[in-house]
């Protein structure tokens, strides 16, 4: 298969799926009143490490996984974990170890804008938002409101006794006891919770532990939003990492199809997985795959003879009633079926689906990071180790493809690669997780390149929230 030129492909598939999202933005369920429909497209896009979730459905918190549908009244926690949440317009909600959001309000507007109000209960949660006009952002804690501006870009970390807000970017307002009052970037509010005395603003922001996690996360959405023709427009629906870890290819009489890299003709996209069961929805398909969120609900999945499966979009969005499209999709009658029946007292609302062993790409050693043949990404830090379309050829004509990495926490590489078969999660050891190391490119002596891994804040053994700024555990050739 020739590859397509990148704008061609993504303007291909960015007017189709533009044309597919905007009939979801009316619905059925609008409230007469208002007009606000629940309709809305929050995923939770990456989990490192003890995750859990409170899907609203009765069962309190259970495990969590990449790509599950956020829903209103939803609970987020992490444990000894990060995770990220990303939204319909590519903003995003992160989480350092030990924290606690509920997600109080997902509602879509009559007029197309969405209204987000999300509650931290505890912990430190990081928001950066896009410059979407129209959307309204709030962040409660305590007895304050944050109204966050669209651009704008906040940590929060919040304890029994006080609340610390570092406002890295744009302008946020708090309405809470002592008032009203607008906080410009670059300055830090503490509030004491236990007297609702006046808040403290200092002219300065402390690094905290997870910060370079947090700006390499923002820095990624960023740099893959440009990849996208829809890069201005509230519609991107997980298309950024679909061109991060594959794209469109033509296929001879298939056409057009945008395919993960690192898979050969005998990867299957429904091989693994799982079921996830959502009150008043039913199951709802979740993949492993770190792009695997917009292919899913949208468009369709086809089998080219000598390509493979490829994904092409059109048609309506299926959010979290995505199981029966998937089912009639082009005849894919290998794929297992949801459960019958809601889960029954003791079921598990979580069924995992393995067809054929799950493939990871992982760290290898402190000095080398394995990509193999249908891991599909899987493992793959996300835009840290360069473009991946070399190294896919090679991993597929080969088996695997390598790249050198100096990693300083050998005995974190051998001991935190666990892996959970049922969900194709990264089970995290001591706080490790492949995805936590960023890797820059830097000319060897052949004048080729050599691969450099340092810390980005989440290696090693997690740091607590309060030991201040995580050293590095990386160093330079």
């Amino acid at each position: 298969m020739a590859s397509i030129p990148a704008p061609a492909a993504t303007a291909f598939v960015s007017a189709l799926l533009l044309a597919a999202a905007l009939p979801a933005h009316t619905s059925d369920t609008a409230s007469p009143e208002t007009g606000a429909s629940k309709i809305r497209i929050v995923r939770l896009s990456e989990v490192k490490g003890a995750v859990k979730m409170d899907r609203a459905i009765g069962r309190g918190f259970e495990p969590a996984v990449a790509n599950m549908p956020i829903v209103e009244k939803s609970r987020l926690r992490t444990d000894e974990g990060v995770a990220e949440v990303e939204f319909e317009d590519n903003s995003t909600l992160r989480l350092a170890p030990d924290s606690v959001v509920e997600f109080q309000q997902l509602e879509r507007l009559a007029t197309g804008a969405t209204a987000s109000s999300v509650h931290l209960l505890r912990g430190m949660a990081y928001v950066s938002l896009v410059k979407t006009r129209g959307n309204a952002f709030q962040l409660l804690f305590g007895q304050q409101t944050l109204a966050l501006e669209p651009g704008s870009h906040i940590r929060l970390d919040l304890n029994e006794a006080q609340a610390n807000l570092a406002v890295l970017d744009g302008t946020v307002r708090v309405d809470g006891p002592a008032g009203a009052e607008e906080i410009a970037k670059k300055k830090t509010v503490t509030f004491h919770l236990a007297d609702q005395s006046q808040p403290t603003v200092e002219k300065e922001i402390a690094s905290a532990p997870y910060d370079a996690w947090d700006q390499t996360a923002t820095g990624y959405h960023a740099r893959t939003a440009a990849y996208s023709a829809l890069s201005s427009s509230p519609y991107t629906y997980g298309l950024n990492d679909m061109m991060y870890y594959g794209s469109f290819m033509d296929a001879g009489g298939c056409g057009s199809m945008w395919r993960p890299y690192f898979t050969s003709a005998a990867w299957d996209p429904f091989s693994n997985g799982s079921w996830a069961f959502y009150q008043g929805a039913g199951y709802s398909w979740v993949s492993p795959y770190p792009w695997g969120w917009t292919p899913y609900h949208s468009g369709s999945w086809s089998f080219c003879p000598g390509a493979g499966w490829g994904w092409q979009p059109g048609g309506g969005w299926n959010g979290l009633s995505n199981a029966s499209s998937l089912m009639a999709s082009n005849g894919l009658v290998h794929l297992q079926p949801p459960p019958g029946h809601a889960p029954r007292p003791g079921e598990t609302t979580l069924t995992a689906v393995n067809v054929k062993p799950l493939v990871q790409s992982q760290v290898a050693s402190a000095e080398s990071f394995v990509f193999r043949k249908d891991s599909a990404g899987l493992g793959i830090p996300r835009d840290q180790l360069g473009k991946l379309d070399k190294l896919s050829r090679q991993a597929v004509e080969r088996g695997t493809a390598s790249t050198h990495i100096y990693l300083s926490v050998p005995e974190a590489m051998s001991a935190g690669r666990a892996m959970n078969p049922g969900l194709g999660q990264v089970a995290v050891h001591r706080g490790y997780a492949p995805s936590a190391y960023s890797f820059e490119s830097e000319p060897d002596a052949r004048g080729g390149s050599a691969n450099i891994g340092r810390s980005s804040g989440v290696s090693g053994t997690m740091p607590s929230r309060s030991a201040g700024p995580a050293p590095s555990s990386g160093h330079s050739k």
